[in-house]
């Protein structure tokens, strides 16, 4: 059979690959800690569960227009202006099956053959692959500081090739450091955007709500140059504990909107009723109660901390935001398991996965090939379960041959 030659070319996704092996090791009965999965743990709030139960109740199960329900489209405009600083009308916000689909279709409308799409790294795995369907080119430009929470404009400034670089991708706070770039940072890389014709930004903003004591800052709350330049994405996934429902949102310039609601009308068609029913349920949550996972959040990120701090050879400084520790392992890399040498942090993964019974995720797709990402999205009581899990392991290796 041959395969189309783009789709050859993209990478399956390793946080998933991963994720459903530790699922299937738990189907199996064996006792695994998914330190893997890029969701909260909380289950979703029965209020926006209910709301979901009513409308399949109440028939709610036809289409909705192509880019989500007007009273939706509305209630995120009024997020966007109360908490972001930003005024879009509704036809400039359009609704998907999750922000991964907003990345995509505006990465679809974006970009031609040839083009470049710069992403800061480490990235999440998806915004590569992502450009690669477009048939644009992903360039990556590094993160820097030890929480990687800076982003040089000179290098920003050089890796841009007018006339072919198309799109700057950030991510902040960002999957998979938890890092996160602050006011000044966003204003030096405004303003080297702006020095490029259409040069535009998307700025994936889905871990808004898992930040622990810095200001969020929306790059397109920066002046109205940069928001012309600028598609903003986030969701209900992680804030809400909704990962399953699919559905997330953009908000950007009219024109670009529109694109992506015909492109979407051609893929998809509208995101689920139902979901898009309890997501206008989600709205409805008090702040207290989001306020209240942050804390558990934070509670959980000073536990994993802490426990990883005490393994030889790791060095680990508290993220500002989203729900990963991303740990450089390099110390482990070239010992000797009972299964051979370990050369990458994919062997170490999988080793820790099949003999620690511990599921984390190689960082070489997010484009740091000696780290792994953790994610601390499990009870305090079963985050430290499983680093002593990872030191027995872990103190197990031996240097030398094999």
């Amino acid at each position: 059979m041959k395969l189309a030659q783009r789709i050859l070319e993209v990478a399956p996704s390793p946080t998933l690959a991963v994720s459903a092996r530790a699922k299937q090791m738990i189907r199996e009965g064996r006792p695994v800690i998914n330190l893997s999965a890029g969701e909260p743990d909380l289950g979703t709030p029965e209020s926006i569960a209910a709301a979901g139960t009513r409308a399949l109740q109440e028939g709610w199960t036809t289409y909705t227009p192509t880019d989500g329900v007007p009273m939706l489209k509305e209630a995120r405009c009024q997020k966007l202006a109360r908490e972001n600083g930003l005024t879009y009308q509704v036809d400039e916000v359009i609704v998907g099956a999750g922000a991964k689909q907003i990345l995509y279709n505006a990465i679809q409308v974006l970009c031609n053959e040839g083009d470049e799409v710069i992403i800061p790294r480490p990235f999440w795995v998806t915004y590569p692959e992502q450009a690669k369907l477009a048939g644009a080119r992903p360039v990556s430009i590094p993160l820097e500081g030890d929480d990687w929470s800076r982003l040089d404009p000179a290098k920003l400034k050089q890796a841009i090739h007018p006339g072919r670089t198309r799109v700057l991708v950030l991510n902040t706070p960002q999957n998979p450091t938890g890092g996160m770039l602050d006011a000044d940072t966003l204003k030096a890389v405004a303003d080297v955007v702006l020095g490029f014709d259409e040069l535009y930004v998307l700025s994936d903003e889905i871990y808004e709500n898992y930040i622990y004591g810095r200001p969020h800052v929306s790059l397109a709350s920066l002046g109205d140059e940069v928001k012309a330049r600028t598609v903003t994405v986030n969701g209900f996934s992680k804030t809400f504990c909704m990962t399953g429902l699919r559905v997330g949102y953009g908000a950007g310039p009219r024109e670009i909107i529109q694109a992506m609601k015909r492109l979407q009308g051609h893929s998809t068609s509208c995101p689920c009723s139902v979901s898009q029913r309890a997501a206008m349920a989600a709205l409805e949550l008090p702040s207290a109660e989001l306020e209240r996972i942050r804390s558990r959040f934070r509670e959980r990120r000073d536990c994993m901390v802490a426990q990883l701090n005490r393994l030889p050879g790791i060095r680990c400084v508290a993220p500002p935001g989203a729900f990963y520790v991303f740990v450089d392992m390099s110390a482990y890399l070239g010992k000797t398991a009972s299964g051979g040498r370990i050369e990458s942090a994919e062997d170490l993964s999988q080793y820790l996965l099949e003999t620690a019974e511990v599921a984390t995720v190689p960082g070489s797709g997010f484009g740091a090939p000696t780290s792994l990402r953790l994610s601390y999205t499990l009870s305090p009581a079963r985050i430290e379960e499983a680093v002593e899990r990872l030191e027995t392991v872990l103190t197990g290796l031996t240097t030398g041959g094999g």
